[in-house]
Formats: structure tokens, sequence, C-alpha cells
């Protein structure tokens, strides 16, 4: 009785044996997805993948038609706000239509020239620095990932040391043509030869250290502004990539970030265009602009040009963004 009773009681206990282990297999199954997941799945949504740079000679094209856009599009304030600079009265809206009114369409594209053939390659060379700027971030800090809003405005800071090496003489040439009688110069070349024959390189590259005062902090704000405002749009809109956002909302990004650079760069551009415009001797150096500046005409002399400045801000660097995007999107094939 006892083997039988022994063998009758094993067979309930191996049903309830094979119930058992199935339940344990089944539950177990559920289990170790959900484990698996939250230990493999944790870091994908921590650490996005990186993505692959972009090519630095797209950077360098494409920073090239964005020059060119902003120069087409800002150009006839620009040459209001170096007059108004260098000491020429009036308003800014009385300038505009006085310059017409004399010297039509042609005259409010005086010295347009030299930023056409110097601001290209200026803007080419300022988003490939800016590139370049990333690249060094990343290789400085061991930074993986998307880049952070320091670190970006970090790169564009960098941005304008090589672009100050064709910007200075560029910006003396385009003050002289802009602030020069009528006739004076024939063009960029005659204009250039001339600053070269009375002063060698050394007067071709007056005001360098003014131009870089100047394009220093403002490539942070430019940048920076530009890089911050996108964000935020990708942001409100739910959006992971930039490639989605609108043209008018890359157009916004690119407008706020020219009033970002003009609110903080515009002292240092008025002492720049001084003493890149005034005849050799007058200022000793660039302490003596601004000291002759303040006592004769007073510091908000140093925000002269500011109203259109900040007219031309807007249009003008927001054409320059919308070109380098389309560029970058048409040169996609060079990554």
């Amino acid at each position: 009785m006892a083997p039988h009773k022994s063998s009758s009681s094993s067979v309930p206990f191996t049903a309830n044996s094979n119930n058992t282990m199935s339940d344990f297999q089944s539950e177990a199954s559920d289990l170790l997805p959900s484990m698996s997941s939250n230990v493999a799945g944790e870091p994908s949504r921590t650490v996005k993948p990186q993505p692959k740079p972009d090519s630095m000679l797209k950077s360098f094209l494409a920073g090239g038609v964005g020059g060119v856009c902003v120069v087409l599009v800002g150009h006839p304030l620009d040459l209001i706000k170096v007059r108004m600079q260098t000491g020429v009265g009036g308003s800014v809206l009385g300038m505009f239509a006085d310059t017409f009114r004399q010297h039509g369409i042609r005259g409010l594209y005086r010295g347009v020239s030299a930023p056409l053939i110097g601001v290209s390659p200026i803007f080419a060379l300022s988003f490939w620095g800016y590139d370049v700027g990333q690249r060094f971030v990343r290789w400085s800090t061991g930074h993986e990932g998307e880049l952070t809003l320091t670190h970006k405005c970090i790169a564009g800071g960098l941005s304008a040391i090589p672009t100050t090496i064709v910007m200075a003489p560029v910006e003396r040439i385009k003050c002289l043509l802009q602030t020069s009688s009528a006739g004076q110069y024939k063009g960029f070349s005659d204009c250039a030869a001339s600053v070269y024959r009375s002063g060698g390189v050394t007067s071709l590259y007056r005001g360098t250290i003014l131009t870089l005062l100047r394009d220093g902090p403002g490539s942070v704000a430019w940048f920076g502004m530009y890089e911050f405002t996108k964000k935020a749009m990708m942001q409100a809109q739910g959006m992971e990539d930039t490639s989605q956002l609108s043209p008018i909302a890359v157009l916004t990004a690119g407008g706020l970030a020219g009033i970002a650079n003009w609110s903080i760069a515009i002292p240092p551009d008025v002492l720049k265009s001084r003493f890149q415009s005034a005849p050799d001797g007058t200022y000793k150096n660039i302490a003596d602009v601004y000291r002759q500046l303040v006592q004769k005409e007073g510091h908000g002399a140093l925000f002269a040009g500011l109203r259109p400045a900040m007219l031309r801000a807007f249009p003008a660097n927001a054409a320059c963004f919308m070109g380098m995007e389309v560029a970058r999107k048409a040169l996609s094939f060079m990554d």
C-alpha cells in the first residue's frame, strides 16, 4: 500500500510541478525582456548617437553663399551706418533719401565691391571657423554627443580669429570707399592700391585689433543666439532635428542672431570706423580714438549708427542664415 500510495501521490505532484514550471517560465519570459529593456534601453534614452560632423568644405562654401546674401540685402543700410559713425549728420531716412535722390540705387550700393569681394570669403571663413571651433571644443573637453549652448558660444568666439585676417583690410577699404568723395577712388582695387602705396601692409591692416574686439564677442552672440532660438523653436514644436524647422523659423533665428550681434558690437565698430577712415596721423592708437571721440562728442557717440545697424541686422542676417542653410542642404552630398 505504501508504494501504491507513494506512486499515486507522485502523479498529482508531477502535474502541479509542470504547471508551476510553465507559469514560472511564462512569468520569467515576461520579466526578462522588461529587465533587458531597462538595462539595455536606458543608455539609448540618455546618450544619443553622435551625428556625423559636416564636411568642413561644405561649411566653407555654404558660409560664402550666406555672405553674398547678407551683402545684397544689408549694404544700403551699412552705408548709412558708416557715414553716421564717421561724423556725417542726419537721420537714417533723411540720409537714405538724399543718397538715393543724388546718386540713385548705385549710390546706395557705393563701396559694395569691397564687401562682395571680401565678405563671401569672410563668411565662408566664419562658418568654417565655427565648424573647426566645435571640433576643437570636442577635442579639448572630451565631450561626446550634442554640444551645449556654452560650447557652441565658445566655438563661435573662436571663429572670429580666422575671419579677422581677411575682415580687417576689407573693412579698411570699405570704410574709405563709403566716406570718400565721389570720384576719389575708381573702385575697390584702386582704393586698395592707394592704401598700399601710402603705408604698405600695415596701412591695409589698420584697425585689426578693433575688428577682433568687435567680432569676437559679436560672434559669440551671433552663433549663440542662432543656436538658442533654433533649439527653443524645436522644443516648442516637439521636433528632434533642425532640418524640420520651417524657412520662417530659420529666418527668425537668423534675424535675432543679427540683433544680438550688433547689440554688443556697435561701440568697437564705431571706434574701428573712425580709426580706419581717418587720415594718417589723426590718431596715435586705439586709446586715442576713444579719448578724442568721448571728449569731442560724448559717450553717446559710441552708439552712433545703432539705428541703421539694427534696421539692417534682422533682414541681412536672416538672409545670411537662410542662404547658408539652403546651401548646406544643396551640398549635402559632400558629407
